[in-house]
């Protein structure tokens, strides 16, 4: 090797949008990357936009490798190498590679990617000899990974210790008093003071998983906002503009988030073809990439409820079915229009407003149980206050809202719902009216609300000290002999009532 390369700190592999800027930002935080990708184009656009970017008498603090064994080569040891690749088989395929090119068992693969949890777990205890796999899930898209992500990194504690001061470094920044984002979009002039919004989560896999929640939650936050809109929209006949005018203040306001802003900014923006608002020339059929999904899927085999996030998957479904939708639209009653006077509009988009921040309270509710249950399941012990902080910044669904859920589980770190805490039970308690008459009148309107109002069926299921699956139990009983316990004997004790016979007997089984 000639004396004047230098040894990278890091390799990353794979340049897609989230690698490349992953790798920008961790060269502006003053360390060495080595970088390869199979497609030599999105190679030569890292360098260039590297060298764009570097302030003037900085030797360049990136380079390329033709293959995997050459950047193996070019990094210090222990090697430590980002995979900012697609989930599933091409993260194999690298591994598989890393070892035929000579990796050794101290060395360090981090997946970046947004893996499956139980593929981590998997991989983690297949590649143990060879390498130590770990994963880092990463949230904040584009802008994230370039000036600060959310990063939830897990697996072997010796690897965290290794890698903590660069996810450190290039992770988001918050004010610790105030819990806002402290931001600067300034190639090569990175944030440095602040809380980092990273933070160890556990062993292999918890850390995908809480991003899978937190994707989960996001579904259910979008879906929310849009239930607003068309509330505003269809209910009260409020321009597309003027919506994103209500959205900017309730901006300012409890529902502070980067989502709020963000929508917006969109219903405020107008299509450079027709000069008509954006939103109305886009196709109402949403995507996704099966991160909500996979939640809705994990809260239903652990027994979690979490309906607000499972309708908020089903929204995105019920969009992909345009065609059926208009052949319905044409069938299908609705109720009359009624008339609205301004008074009723301006309280209806107070009320409105109260509604959102508690169908919200109850998503993240939902999220941080389904956490909980699996981290009971998996014998995880998971920070809470901790993972409340590092969605601060950085990530999709960063708010201020989440400075309150911080403090709720600083000072109570077993708590079983977050509807237990004295702040959310009691800000749900002040604006509960509002949020009740909002899903009444997007019921009497005929406006579908399944988000909104699944959130108030789980506030008040767990408001309910008696439900009626003692009548569920009774029909198990009756045509299946599944028997069931009594309210006035010890717990744990079945009984069976014999349904066919004359006598109708009581048996303890």
């Amino acid at each position: 090797m000639s004396h004047h390369t230098q040894l990278s700190n890091i390799g990353v592999i794979g340049l897609g949008v989230m690698g490349k800027n992953l790798a920008l930002n961790i060269a502006d935080n003053g360390y060495h990357v080595a970088i390869f990708d199979l497609d030599n184009g999105k190679i030569n656009a890292a360098l260039e936009q590297e060298h764009h970017e570097r302030k003037e008498g900085l030797a360049p603090r990136m380079q390329a490798c033709n293959n995997l064994s050459q950047m193996l080569d070019k990094l210090v040891s222990p090697k430590v190498i980002v995979l900012s690749v697609p989930a599933g088989k091409p993260v194999d395929a690298i591994c598989q590679t890393l070892i035929e090119a000579g990796i050794t068992a101290e060395d360090i693969v981090i997946d970046t990617g947004n893996s499956l949890w139980t593929d981590t777990v998997a991989r983690e205890a297949q590649y143990k000899d060879q390498f130590k796999f770990f994963s880092s899930a990463v949230s904040g898209g584009e802008v994230g990974a370039r000036f600060g992500p959310s990063l939830m990194p897990s697996g072997d504690p010796s690897a965290w210790q290794y890698v903590a001061p660069i996810w450190n470094a290039i992770a988001a920044k918050v004010d610790p008093v105030t819990g806002l984002p402290i931001e600067r979009f300034e190639p090569g002039n990175p944030v440095t003071e602040g809380e980092p919004c990273t933070t160890y989560i556990g062993p292999a896999g918890s850390g995908h998983y809480v991003k899978m929640v937190h994707n989960g939650i996001e579904y259910a936050d979008m879906q929310l906002i849009c239930e607003a809109y068309q509330l505003l929209h269809d209910g009260l006949g409020i321009s597309t503009h003027e919506i994103g005018d209500i959205f900017n203040r309730w901006n300012q306001g409890s529902l502070n988030s980067y989502l709020m802003g963000i929508s917006a900014e969109v219903l405020q923006q107008d299509d450079p073809l027709t000069g008509k608002p954006l939103v109305e020339v886009i196709l109402d059929k949403a995507g996704q990439k099966g991160t909500g999904l996979w939640t809705a899927v994990s809260s239903l085999q652990i027994g979690c409820p979490a309906p607000t996030i499972a309708e908020a998957v089903y929204a995105r479904a019920v969009s992909t079915q345009k065609e059926l939708r208009i052949q319905l639209s044409q069938t299908l009653a609705g109720p009359a229009k009624a008339s609205i006077s301004d008074e009723e509009k301006t309280a209806f988009i107070d009320a409105l407003e109260d509604a959102l921040f508690c169908a919200k309270v109850c998503c993240y509710a939902q999220g941080f149980q389904l956490m909980a249950m699996a981290a009971k399941e998996q014998n995880w012990t998971l920070n809470f206050a901790e993972i409340a902080k590092i969605w601060r910044a950085g990530c999709i669904i960063r708010a201020t809202f989440l400075q309150s859920i911080t403090a709720a589980y600083q000072q109570n770190a077993q708590l079983p719902n977050l509807l237990m805490a004295q702040s959310f039970s009691s800000s749900l308690a002040a604006k509960q009216l509002n949020w009740r008459k909002t899903v009444a009148a997007s019921v009497m309107q005929g406006i579908p609300a399944p988000c909104i109002s699944s959130a108030i069926a789980y506030y008040d299921s767990y408001r309910c000290e008696t439900l009626p699956a003692n009548l569920l139990q009774g029909q198990r009983d009756f045509f299946g002999a599944h028997t069931f316990e009594r309210t006035d004997k010890p717990a744990g004790e079945k009984y069976h009532l014999d349904w066919s016979a004359k006598q109708r007997t009581l048996n303890k089984v």
